[in-house]
């Protein structure tokens, strides 16, 4: 639909928490690259030649994130998604960086590693912004973008973020253990569904106890609060970075048409970002969730998936030349 916009959708799905240990149909594998090892979680292709997608998370996220989506979107494309180095399963990168810039490198290397040509590259908050540097520096990987809040600069980012950012001050962390260590697990899986989620109360008790067995994993990995002290760092120099190096300059780069979806009661990327996000990536669509916060593709899955379906099946028009903003 060129020089179109979708009217904001809303949604009335019940949100759902991606299961502990994926979605029936899965396959998880470990892929060495130079200088970091990753877990690959994928679906195999019920029909041959679907074109590939890679699906990458968001902070202190995994590729169970994915989960809810991935078979909504069998029969369209053949689906993978990461756990980014010192997440999920796959341990922390050799040279212990966490830098976006250096999260993306390790994206592309995987690309690269499987030989694919193009792929729909799928993005969620960090992996939003990750997504956004690799079909920015590598166009020939990326065929096409989704991009689910992504992570990009805010100038007067929600008080609701801050704490997040605070994570990058030289001993937050160690400070927020010692305030929380007579947390719960379900204490903490519900602070984070708050965060995370536009209404957590939607959420079922097999879900939470599902989010909860995988909070005691992740809390139980050593090194889980070094990564996520150290990618909050790599978020906040990514945010004031200048220069050609600036994510919204990156965006203006990306050839690739994209796919943006923005939620409603998101409390760490702002809804009103969205409208900048439409400007600035050349050739995009927006599909607005009011009541989505900021997983949508775990909140409302069926809707993203229906938006995502929507969007490619417009990329195979014969003849298209663009959709405008």
């Amino acid at each position: 639909m060129p020089g179109t916009e979708p009217s904001p959708v809303t949604a009335t799905a019940t949100p759902v928490v991606g299961p502990a240990d994926g979605a029936a149909g899965e396959e998880v594998s470990s892929v060495a690259l130079r200088g970091a090892t990753l877990c690959v979680r994928s679906r195999p292709a019920a029909t041959a030649g679907l074109p590939p997608a890679l699906y990458v998370h968001g902070m202190g996220g995994s590729s169970q994130n994915w989960s809810a989506l991935m078979p909504l979107l069998d029969g369209v494309v053949a689906s993978e998604a990461v756990d980014l180095p010192g997440f999920g399963d796959s341990p922390p990168p050799d040279d212990g960086a966490y830098s976006v810039a250096g999260q993306a490198r390790v994206v592309t290397r995987y690309l690269e590693s499987r030989g694919y040509g193009p792929v729909h590259l799928f993005g969620n908050s960090l992996g939003g912004a990750i997504a956004t540097r690799v079909a920015a520096t590598r166009p020939d990987l990326v065929r096409t973008l989704v991009l689910i809040s992504p992570a990009l600069p805010e100038l007067a980012p929600q008080r609701s973020a801050l704490p997040t950012g605070m994570l990058a001050i030289p001993g937050a962390a160690a400070l927020f253990n010692r305030l929380t260590r007579d947390w719960t697990v379900e204490q903490r899986v519900r602070g984070v569904l708050a965060l995370n989620y536009g209404d957590p109360a939607r959420v079922t008790p097999e879900g939470l106890g599902m989010a909860a067995k995988e909070m005691e994993r992740r809390l139980s990995q050593p090194y889980f609060w070094d990564a996520m002290t150290r990618t909050a760092r790599g978020i906040v120099d990514a945010y004031t970075i200048g220069g050609q190096h600036n994510l919204w300059r990156q965006a203006e780069r990306v050839l690739a048409p994209t796919f943006l979806v923005y939620g409603g009661r998101d409390q760490l990327v702002s809804y009103r970002m969205a409208r900048k996000a439409l400007r600035r990536f050349r050739d995009a669509r927006l599909l607005t969730l009011p009541e989505a916060g900021h997983v949508a593709m775990m909140e409302y899955p069926h809707l993203v998936a229906r938006g995502v379906r929507e969007f490619l099946a417009d990329m195979d028009e014969p003849g298209r030349t663009g959709m405008g903003s």
